[in-house]
């Protein structure tokens, strides 16, 4: 997951509607059922998948009133340390 991706799917969240974002996951997750896709493309997929599911993450909690900086920044503790884990 990249900061800066979240940070920058999370202000289109802000501009638009999460529903952008759902459907756009749904129609990649789709996506990665076609058997000829190489695995480096599937991982691209599955990042920006990844990055999504972050922005989606992000703006809950700014939903939830968290500041927004701090909401990235938490997030990403999160991931961080459940990669440390």
């Amino acid at each position: 997951m990249k900061l800066p991706v979240i940070k920058h799917l999370s202000q289109f969240i802000e501009d638009n509607d999460e529903d952008f974002l759902v459907e756009t996951i749904e129609t990649l997750e789709h996506l990665t059922e076609v058997p000829s896709l190489k695995d480096e493309e599937l991982d691209v997929i599955g990042e920006i998948i990844s990055n999504m599911y972050g922005a989606l993450e992000v703006n809950k909690m700014i939903k939830e009133g968290t500041p927004k900086k701090e909401a990235l920044n938490s997030f990403m503790k999160r991931v961080m340390g459940s990669i440390d884990n």
